[in-house]
């Protein structure tokens, strides 16, 4: 189980690397963790920290942006490994939605399974979005997902393409274990029934062998 997810609004942290991979999102040395939680600590471990100390240029050291629960990026963020501990970190750091214009494969799909919603925009509108977060301090966005819109206080509005049923997946805060049960009650109902036929047909098998 996850958060809902229905509409968000948040600050927008700009991070403005092309081909972030998933080393760098969480740096191998700590993959052998054997929990779940707890990885936000470690997001961009490398980045955020230079001989034990804060790196006073890395964007998510601002200030402003500690807290921030939008992340803002460039063309193929988290390609590389297909470590499901890059979503974790993120999750756990706080962010809710990363804004691209274009993601890896496995680290798209993994994001929707830990709650996190990536959202693939136009290179120009992704640029549109750097220029206002470096002219708006505390930049925020709202993201209303049963519309698919992403809109600001200035003017700005954009749709974006989920497929349905990931979509329905975040409104309900679930994920893919959570969907299946809730069927449980039609699947244990089907399991019983199941082992009943393959019980007869054993028989069967048995009696004409």
């Amino acid at each position: 189980m996850t958060q809902s997810f229905l509409n968000f609004t948040n600050i927008v942290a700009p991070l403005d690397v092309v081909n972030v991979d998933t080393d760098a999102i969480i740096p191998k040395q700590f993959l052998k963790r054997i929990e779940r939680t707890g990885f936000g600590q470690f997001l961009f471990y490398d980045w955020r920290f230079e001989n034990g100390k804060e790196n006073e240029t890395f964007i998510l050291n601002h200030e402003e942006y500690r807290h921030a629960g939008i992340l803002l990026a460039r063309k193929n963020f988290g390609c590389g490994s297909s470590r499901e501990h890059a979503p974790w970190a993120l999750a756990d750091y706080g962010i809710k939605v990363i804004i691209a214009p274009s993601f890896a494969d496995i680290f798209y799909n993994n994001c929707f399974k830990n709650g996190i919603l990536p959202i693939e925009l136009s290179e120009e509108e992704v640029e549109q979005l750097f220029q206002k977060t470096a002219s708006t301090r505390g930049y925020q966005l709202t993201i209303d997902l049963e519309n698919q819109t992403l809109t600001d206080k200035q003017g700005f509005i954009s749709h974006f393409q989920v497929a349905p049923y990931r979509k329905e997946l975040l409104i309900k805060g679930l994920d893919e274990i959570g969907a299946s049960l809730q069927f449980a009650e039609k699947i244990a109902a089907f399991e019983k029934t199941h082992k009943i036929y393959y019980r007869l047909d054993s028989d069967a098998f048995t009696k004409n062998s």
